[in-house]
């Protein structure tokens, strides 16, 4: 349907157009560095980093404090600018934010003086082709999705912590991106309901077919979400290694299976694994052999 605003022909499109599973993105980093300059002098958040992540894949980040992986999920998001290196998006050159790859951070950050409903309506005005009764629509489908259906009116100091969280996963799917990128998400939030998250996270990667880059601090929860695992290396940030997660899903962040892998990436980050280990393609086997 078209659409004349301002002179100028628009296509509209339907809810059920905006809310079709689209190819996820394919990511290219390729020698990415980049320097910040503080008052005690140059410190290389990273150096030369280089890094694939495939069509539909759930790659996490994980490291140290400082070793460079928020830096990286910026790069990636166009929010700041590499120094050497580039990144790809489907082979093409990401320079600035774009809608087809959206950020949730460690803080919810959603708008007080909105409802529930309001603040993931707020995340459609980046699609200007649906009007305003189909911004609500899709924003009632994700809110379905992450399970807010009976809080679509609630207000935000009502919310509990994961429940806000689950309001910004919803605000940010809204907008139906290729690429989500995760920093962070579910720190502040207590074990009980990262649990949950966990799985609903899970669920809702392989219903709408994300690519997604997620950094934490938490090799556990990387282990168990992830299904590759890159380790970062600090002063300047690098990558020290990568483990393919061979678990089916969904994944139980208890299980003694994501426990072994995360005790195998928790050398990693010691640096204490032995050379046999990294020569390795560690399925749930050799992990178990491993971390025993």
């Amino acid at each position: 349907m078209l659409t004349i605003a301002g002179g100028t022909a628009r296509t509209m499109m339907s809810v059920e157009q905006e809310l079709q599973v689209l190819p996820p993105a394919k990511l290219m980093v390729e020698g990415v560095s980049k320097r910040f300059v503080t008052r005690r002098g140059e410190v290389e958040a990273l150096e030369n980093v280089s890094l694939q992540v495939n069509e539909g894949e759930f790659v996490c980040l994980v490291g140290r404090s400082g070793c460079g992986k928020s830096t990286l999920l910026n790069i990636i998001a166009g929010r700041e600018t590499p120094e050497r290196g580039r990144v790809l998006a489907d082979g093409k050159p990401v320079t600035e934010p774009g809608r087809d790859r959206m950020m949730m951070f460690q803080e919810s950050a959603l708008f007080p003086w909105l409802d529930v409903i309001g603040n993931v309506v707020f995340g459609l005005k980046l699609k200007p082709s649906l009007i305003r009764t189909d911004r609500v629509e899709v924003a009632k489908y994700y809110l379905k999705l992450v399970g807010l259906e009976k809080f679509m009116h609630a207000n935000i100091h009502e919310l509990s912590g994961g429940m806000k969280q689950r309001v910004a996963l919803a605000r940010a799917l809204a907008p139906n991106p290729k690429v989500l990128l995760m920093d962070e998400p579910f720190a502040s939030l207590d074990s009980l309901t990262r649990e949950q998250l966990y799985l609903d996270i899970q669920k809702i990667w392989q219903e709408r077919k994300k690519t997604i880059v997620f950094v934490t601090h938490n090799v556990r929860e990387a282990a168990c979400l992830g299904d590759r695992v890159v380790v970062f290396a600090a002063h300047p940030g690098r990558i020290r290694e990568e483990f393919v997660i061979g678990l089916p899903r969904p994944r139980d962040i208890n299980s003694v299976a994501v426990a072994n892998y995360a005790s195998v990436i928790t050398r990693a980050l010691k640096g204490t694994l032995t050379s046999e280990e990294t020569a390795k393609q560690l399925g749930p086997e050799e992990v178990e052999a491993f971390a025993s």
